[in-house]
């Protein structure tokens, strides 16, 4: 984190010039481009909590995308699939929003799309043991985008519980993260 240096001169943003925003703006690119490592850095607070399952979570992130890069899925998509659950640690009742929000200027509108709505999609599985709607996901239905959440859910993020898989390790995503995470295409600071 950058705590010396030039600074702007203003108070109030009405208030800046040119020059306090090519200052900023110069802060700004050098922060961006440790989004990866903070990303990372975030996706590894995961290791160790369970949560009851039978894997922790980072385990689990790293099987869905493991599976994902296996069935020949692009980078995109494997990165979306590592950080699906990434807002598991702050958002406990909102994570896919979280994930989505990461991922957003990142990634196509369906690979948004299928982070923010994972979470419906999921209950699927197991909304009916908690006495809760297993059918929510069809709320979505006819959505141009249900039926790649439907299968990212099913063959990915389901079936990522199984202490016996031999998923790839956190270091094998780095650049595919480093990578995708490289190249706004969805921002309105993107030019910054």
């Amino acid at each position: 984190m950058e705590t010396g240096g030039e600074r702007a001169k203003f108070h109030a943003m009405a208030d800046g010039t040119a020059e306090d925003w090519a200052i900023i703006g110069g802060a700004f690119r050098g922060f961006a481009g440790g989004l990866p490592d903070r990303v990372l850095t975030h996706l590894r607070l995961l290791d160790g909590d369970f949560g009851g399952f039978a894997i922790d979570r980072l385990q689990h992130s790293l099987q869905t995308a493991t599976r994902a890069h296996r069935d020949g899925r692009g980078e995109d998509y494997v990165v979306m699939a590592l950080l699906h659950d990434i807002g598991d640690t702050l958002g406990s009742y909102n994570h896919p929003e979280i994930a989505a929000a990461i991922l957003r200027p990142f990634v196509s509108e369906e690979l948004h799309w299928i982070a923010d709505k994972h979470g419906a999609f999921q209950g699927y599985y197991f909304f009916h043991h908690l006495g809760m709607d297993r059918d929510i996901r069809e709320n979505f239905r006819g959505h141009a985008h249900f039926e790649a959440c439907a299968e990212f859910c099913e063959q990915y993020d389901q079936a990522a519980f199984d202490p016996a898989y031999e998923s790839a390790p956190l270091d094998f995503f780095e650049p595919m993260v480093r990578r995708v995470f490289a190249r706004p295409i969805n921002s309105i600071y993107a030019k910054v």
